[in-house]
This record gives structure tokens, sequence and C-alpha cells, in this order.
């Protein structure tokens, strides 16, 4: 049996690297069908490829054919694609922009294999979970599809469904990109730099948590807790709770909202909304999840926003998030601030502290850089200064420099254009730098205020208490070991013998000294006090105490002389 199912997936390879070569093929990748043809490993693939299937197509840039291959290949090839459109410090600008027109739209799954996932998922009939599943979704992409749902509580969800069989597709896939990455950097070694095999090791961390819904369900969960903490009076944010008896691995249940897109202004202006007022309570909603929670929605793109009939904003599908650690959230406020202060030098501390205090190869180049990008800056006009234009110019200045930033970074920065532009079509006289300027100064200034040091103070405090409670035991654990010869130690110096020497003279020369200082002040309340006995009317003990001084002087002057050459 084990053989058959070997031979099947055999069968499947073939078929997936056909697949892939005449696709590759069709959009002219000569250079790599080529070594395919040349490699003997791959010569059984060659012999049924169509020749029907060997145009070229000439009418699409090189990025453009890219970008067309991922589409043809599939769901697997089209997430790698939407990934790597994040990653401008990886693959060029011309190809990122290629890749984020990527589709992934494709037909929905029918009713029967929908409830046929949710049923094996959830073990048991539909009819008897939910009062009511509708039969067509609402959305649908490569990996999952959305249905309302009915709770027997009367209560409506959105029930997220993974496709069929998508989780081996994707595992297979990933096996061939795999091999397609280790063949590019063979065959083409100027992408060695790019790091192939690395990519597809990232992509596949990423798709696979992307494949689990737990995952998905706790990101949904933990915003949502975000939200229900900020008691403030600025806070527009909502998102859907998760019925965690409905979610798993492959089924997410969460809370059905309904609303209007954030980009359909007609009807939003249709029902009175003033879309200035969501223009800027999107933009405060999204710079608290930044600044204030350190945990923010990575792709806010229009159709994953609705406006609610309060003016309130609803975030929906939390598959892609980003998260900061506080340290950083006060490197990014330190950052900016310093950008509007045109402070060169602690724009260059902030990179630094982002890159984990990386090596400047050239700080000299490096300042001029960033005092030209300062200078054009300041000569802009009003819109082209927002935030996203600012990442994405000191991203070029980063890379271009050998600097590392967090992985974080370019998620950040992606999701600021997109988020940018939404804003720019509700209001686009919104000054955004202006309503963020209080977030930065917060988050630059946190870490000094009294509480936060009071807390830093009472912590160390409780850990240096609770080292000296641990420290008797580990030194009789450390001495125990010692006499028992668990612990060996083996040091072998050369040259420390003269440092030893140079360090015990210099100790006996100050040793010398004070008492000399002391004997000729004792010397000299001696003979102002006129303490006897006394000759010729001067104090015997302050003669003597002044003699001992001046022969300790002459010993000390001696050795000075003879230096470090008396060993």
């Amino acid at each position: 049996m084990g053989l058959i199912i070997d031979i099947i997936k055999w069968f499947k390879s073939i078929s997936r690297y056909n697949q892939i070569l005449r696709v590759l093929i069709k959009y002219g990748f000569e250079d790599l069908v080529q070594y395919l043809e040349e490699n003997k490993h791959y010569t059984y693939i060659q012999k049924i490829i169509p020749n029907s299937t060997k145009k070229r197509v000439e009418k699409y840039s090189k990025w453009a054919k890219m970008r067309l291959v991922c589409e043809e290949l599939g769901p697997t090839f089209v997430k790698f694609g939407q990934i790597l459109s994040n990653r401008p410090d990886l693959v060029p600008l011309e190809l990122t922009f290629e890749l984020e027109k990527l589709q992934d739209n494709v037909p929905p799954m029918s009713e029967s294999a929908a409830k046929a996932v949710v049923e094996i998922e959830l073990k048991d009939k539909v009819e008897n979970l939910f009062a009511w599943f509708e039969p067509t979704p609402f959305a649908s992409a490569s990996m999952a599809q959305v249905h309302k749902v009915t709770l027997h509580s009367g209560k409506r969800v959105a029930l997220k469904i993974q496709r069929a069989g998508i989780y081996d597709i994707i595992i297979e896939d990933i096996k061939v990109m795999y091999r397609i990455a280790h063949l590019l950097e063979k065959r083409i070694p100027s992408l060695k730099s790019f790091d192939p095999v690395g990519l597809v090791k990232n992509f596949e961390a990423s798709i696979l948590k992307e494949l689990d819904f737990i995952h998905e369900s706790i990101n949904v969960q933990r915003f949502y807790n975000n939200l229900e903490k900020d008691g403030s009076f600025e806070q527009f944010a909502q998102a859907p709770r998760v019925y965690q008896e409905f979610t798993t691995t492959k089924v997410l249940a969460l809370e059905f909202i309904s609303g209007i897109k954030i980009d359909r202004i007609e009807e939003l202006k249709s029902k009175q909304i003033d879309t200035k007022v969501i223009a800027r309570r999107l933009a405060i909603s999204y710079f608290k999840q930044i600044f204030e929670y350190g945990f923010f929605h990575a792709d806010p793109h229009p159709g994953n926003l609705l406006v609610l009939p309060n003016n309130r904003i609803c975030y929906l599908d939390f598959g892609m998030m980003g998260s900061m650690l506080p340290r950083d959230i006060s490197i990014f406020g330190k950052l900016f601030l310093a950008i509007t202060n045109k402070d060169v030098k602690k724009i260059i501390r902030a990179l630094q502290q982002l890159s984990n205090n990386a090596p400047i190869l050239n700080r000299r180049d490096l300042e001029f850089d960033i005092n030209e990008f300062v200078e054009k800056y300041y000569v802009r006009d009003l819109h082209e200064n927002e935030m996203s234009t600012i990442l994405l110019e000191i991203k070029d200045i980063i890379i271009t420099h050998g600097l590392k930033v967090p992985t974080y970074f370019f998620l950040f920065a992606r999701s600021l254009v997109t988020i940018e532009g939404v804003i720019e079509k509700l209001d686009p006289d919104l000054e955004q730098f202006e309503i963020v300027k209080p977030y930065l100064k917060d988050s630059a200034t946190k870490k000094y205020s009294p509480l936060i040091i009071g807390k830093k103070i009472v912590n160390s405090i409780v850990e240096l208490a609770d080292y000296m409670e641990e420290f008797p035991l580990d030194l009789k654990n450390a001495i125990r070991k010692i006499n028992s010869g668990q612990i060996k130690v083996d040091l072998t110096h050369k040259g420390i013998d003269p440092m030893v020497h140079t360090l015990q003279r210099i100790t006996k020369q100050l040793i010398t000294a004070f008492i000399m200082v002391a004997l000729i002040v004792g010397a000299s309340l001696f003979v102002i006090f006129e303490i006897q006995p006394l000759w010729k009317g001067i104090s015997m003990l302050g003669i003597s105490s002044f003699i001992i001084a001046v022969i300790l002087g002459f010993g000390m002057l001696s050795n000075i002389k003879k230096g470090d050459y008396d060993y």
C-alpha cells in the first residue's frame, strides 16, 4: 500500500514539474528552461512538454512575466509573490510593484465540499451545529471561503472554511519551490545574495501559520482585547469576537458584522456619514495600534475595513499582523521626532538602535545621505511628508549602508502606504503627520515617566533580593562540584607576571606615600605643639618622624628609577 502511495506522489510531482516548465517556457524563461534541458535529472520531464507551449511572450516586462507565472501556478505561488511584495529589501522595487497586483480570486468550493470540511472539523452535522448555513459564500479566495451561518441562539456568524486538500497542495508546492530555489542558486550565482532557499524557508513558516486558523483566532482575540482595554474617548475601532467552540485549525468562526466598505465613498455620503470624520478616526485608530498597542493590522486595504452606523471602523481578516517590542516603538518615536527636528545625529543613533547596533561602514557617507534626505523632506509639498514616504526613503538608506532592521519594518512601511491611501480618498486635506505627533512624543518619552522608572527600580530591587537569596546555594553547589572534581579549571596565561609585579610595586609606592604624608603631618604637629622630649626647643618626636619620612622618600625615588626591571 505504501509503495502505491509513493508512486502516486511521484506521478503528481512529475505533473507539477511539467506544469511549472510549461508556464516558464510560455513566459520566456529561456535560461532556466535551458538548464533543465541540460540537467540529466529532468530529461524525462522535457519529453512530455508539448511543443505548442514553447511560445515567448514579448509584450510583458520580465517583472510582469514573473507575476503572470505566479498567477498561473496557483495559490501557493500567489501567496509567495504577495509575501515577496512586502520585502523590497530582498527583491527589486519594480518586482514588488508587479507582485502587488497579484489576484487571489478563484471559484468557490461547492456547498457539499464546504459542509464536509465543517463536519469533519467540528465532528457533527451542519444541521445540528447551526440553525442556518448560507449555501453560497460571500467571500472566496485561494485558501478559504467565508459563509454566513446562524447559531441556534440567533447570532449571526462568519464561518471561514479552509479549502479541501489545499494543505497537501501547498506542502507539495513548497517541496517544488525548494528544488527550484536550489536550482536558481546553482544556475544563476548573482541570485545567491537574495538567498532563494532562505526566502522559501521564511515563506513556508508564514503560510503554514496562515493555514492554521487557530493562529488567526489568537490574532483576532489579541486585537479585540487591545480595543476592549483602551478606555480612551478616542477609541473608534472595532473587531469581531471569536467563537472558540466553532473554531479549529481549518474552521474559524467570527462574529458577523455588517457595514459599508470604507472605499465606497458615495454610499457613505448617501448614509449621511462624514468621510472626513472617518478619515481622522481611521488615522487615530491605526496610530494607536502601532504606538500604543504594539500590535497592528498589516493588511488594512479597503476590503478589510468596514464603516459601521455609529461612525466606528471595523477591521477584518487578521491573517497578517505586525508586532513590535516596546523598545522598538520608543525608537520609532525618536526617529520620527529627530526627522522633524532635522537632527542627523539622533536619526543615525535611532537607525543603529533599530539595527541592533550594527557597525556603520562609512559614517561620513551615511551622514551625507541622511542630511540630504532631511533637507528634501522640508521642501516637499504638504502631503508628500507622510510617514510611509519617510519610511520608504529611510529603507533605501538602510539597505545602501548595510544596516539591518527588524522583520516587521517592511510590514510597517507597507501597511502605512495602504492606510494612507485609504485616508487620502476619504479626506485629501487631512494632515496625518499632525495627528501622529502626540503618539510619537508619548512613545519616545514613555520610558522616562516616574511610574515606569519606579517600576524598574522596584523590579531591580526584587531581582537583587532574589539573587542574594539564591547566591549562597549557588556558591555551595559550585564549591561541591569543584571538590567532587566535576569542575576543572585550566588557566594558561602569557605575559601576566610583569603586569602583576607592576601593580604590586605601584601599590607599595602608594602605601609609602601615605605613610610619608602622615609622618610629615605628625612631625609638624609635634614641632608646633612642642611635644616633649625637646632638643634645643624642638620636639625630638617631630625630628624623628621627619627623618623617617625623608628615608622613605629616598627609597621610593630609588624604586621609581628602577622601574619594572627588577623582576
